[in-house]
């Protein structure tokens, strides 16, 4: 089994390391309430996806049954 000769530095390790950073999600804006969603998702806010209605949202507006 292969096994390396030599310890590796705290510097080069963490050379290695530095390209281990997380990135920002890409957002896009969807086409109908131009709010930012991930893509190829269905958006959040207005439910839709592909240019069709596929979540139907809520309204917020007293729908209690009480």
């Amino acid at each position: 089994m292969a096994v390396p000769k030599q310890r590796q530095s705290h510097s080069r390790t963490n050379k290695r390391r530095s390209q281990h950073k997380i990135e920002a999600p890409h957002l896009l804006h969807c086409p109908r309430c131009h709010e930012p969603r991930r893509p190829h998702r269905v958006c959040p806010n207005c439910g839709t996806y592909a240019g069709r209605e596929v979540v139907v949202q809520r309204s917020d507006a007293g729908d209690d049954d009480s």
